[in-house]
């Protein structure tokens, strides 16, 4: 299956040379380009002019995730109550309520950060939070980490954030995941693989990269698209909304 919003995404840009191209492909990869082009290919988006998508996809991506996640669950969870945010301080939620005392400190005192740092200073770019009945701060359910497509240094970005979350959390961890549009498996490999920081990878195009994994895929991107599928580290998105619900 394939996110609902994947198609007000995904689509052919000119880029380089004012060529189109598919907008979630590295321009300097064949394979990008061309595991790209065949997920839209299977989505049904026309080919030949450009798509009606946004020129910067990140920041819509994070936005449709909010929306897709605040109707879904109430739709198919609506006793309980959800709160689904962008951008919001960890140290909002109950796990990590003790973190606002320490970003008090650094206010008061801006020396103090040049000591301790700011890695607890943690907004993940989606976060899903359960109210608390006793009217104290929400559970942090889960961290979303919306990534349009994957490079090194964003790998580097997540694994270091979710890692502080890790160690700074009192209570319950929540689910860390990222959400991508990556065509690369191995991209996909670089980030699924690890010690845990990362819970999953959610995929909104899951079953079109499949495809074009088959169709065009050379064989280290079918080896690498394989062992994420097997380890059960790179999920269908379709598969985010039921893991909330029940876990």
């Amino acid at each position: 299956m394939t996110a609902p919003f994947a198609k007000h995404l995904l689509g052919w840009q000119l880029k380089k040379k004012q060529l189109l191209v598919p907008n979630s492909a590295d321009t300097d990869s064949y394979q990008s380009v061309a595991l790209a082009a065949d997920i839209l290919n299977h989505l049904g988006v026309p080919p030949g002019v450009p798509s009606a998508v946004p020129a910067n996809p990140g920041p819509a991506l994070e936005s449709l995730v909010e929306d897709d996640l605040k109707a879904q669950l109430f739709q198919h969870h609506s006793g309980q109550p959800w709160i689904v945010s962008r951008k919001r301080f960890v140290a909002d939620f109950s796990q990590y309520q003790h973190l606002r005392a320490v970003d008090n400190l650094v206010k008061d005192d801006p020396t103090i950060a040049v000591t301790i740092g700011q890695d607890y200073v943690i907004k993940p770019d989606v976060t899903v939070a359960i109210g608390n009945p006793s009217g104290g701060s929400p559970f942090l359910h889960a961290a979303i980490s919306c990534k349009w497509t994957i490079r090194s240094d964003r790998v580097q970005n997540i694994r270091h954030e979710f890692n502080q979350m890790i160690r700074h959390r009192r209570g319950r961890q929540p689910h860390l995941v990222t959400v991508t549009a990556e065509p690369l498996p191995s991209r996909l490999q670089a980030i699924a693989r690890g010690t845990g920081e990362v819970d999953a990878v959610y995929h909104i195009a899951y079953d079109a990269l499949a495809a074009a994994v088959q169709n065009v895929g050379n064989s280290t991107q079918r080896t690498a698209w394989e062992e994420c599928v097997q380890q059960g580290r790179v999920l269908n998105y379709a598969s985010l909304i039921p893991t909330l619900i029940t876990w």
